[in-house]
């Protein structure tokens, strides 16, 4: 599990700092990537960077993973401080997106060193 955790702290690094580039290059093809605004699933690279581009220019989101485990799927899940300001740094007030500062299971599945589906759950 260490080298996919490596990869996926790196993903977070990359998210933070808002290398969408970099990001992009750690997913598959066809990554399926759940939309944590609207709900559903954006699938494959350019519809991930359309959807992280249209809400970078809404929201200031940072994650910052506490821990990592394997769930009984096998999959590697993320704890993740989530933390939602608007563009100018401030608190969020009033958004209608279902996003809000709280912690979040991210939940990865990788093939081949890459992210090949993401998805949100409560946290445990």
């Amino acid at each position: 599990m260490d080298d996919d955790v490596r990869v996926l702290e790196g993903l977070y690094d990359r998210f933070n700092a808002r290398d969408i580039d970099g990001v992009l290059s750690q997913l598959t093809d066809d990554v399926a990537w759940a939309n944590g605004m609207d709900g559903g699933h954006v699938h494959g690279r350019e519809a991930v960077r359309e959807y992280w581009t249209r809400q970078w220019a809404m929201i200031s989101p940072h994650v910052e993973p506490v821990r990592f485990y394997r769930n009984a799927d096998d999959a590697i899940v993320a704890e993740v401080l989530q933390t939602i300001r608007d563009l100018e740094g401030k608190p969020l007030e009033g958004q209608t997106h279902g996003l809000k500062d709280k912690t979040v299971g991210h939940v990865f599945r990788l093939r081949e060193g890459r992210v090949a589906r993401f998805d949100i759950e409560d946290a445990t």
